[in-house]
């Protein structure tokens, strides 16, 4: 019985892990486009929204790699948020 369950629950956090991989795929693309179009603020928020589902797949995963680009991505697109948007 537990194992069951815990099956379940494992294959309910790899189908979360699947859509947030596929909605950070959309948002980092749709950022991408704001970008060389300088659609200001949206590619900022765009780009932080990709990150943060990415990271959140590599660490369901457990890519440490793509977890240390993630958070490195993440990290610069923050700081980028706070400069470019006082």
């Amino acid at each position: 019985m537990v194992d069951i369950l815990a099956k379940r629950c494992y294959n309910m956090n790899m189908n979360l892990a699947n859509t947030a991989k596929q909605l950070a795929l959309v948002s980092t693309l749709a950022g991408a486009l704001a970008t060389a179009l300088a659609w200001d603020p949206l590619n900022i928020m765009l780009l932080n929204i990709g990150s943060v589902l990415y990271l959140y797949w590599s660490l369901s995963v457990r890519d440490w790699n793509l977890v240390a680009v993630n958070a490195g991505l993440l990290t610069i697109y923050v700081i980028g948020a706070i400069i470019r948007l006082q």
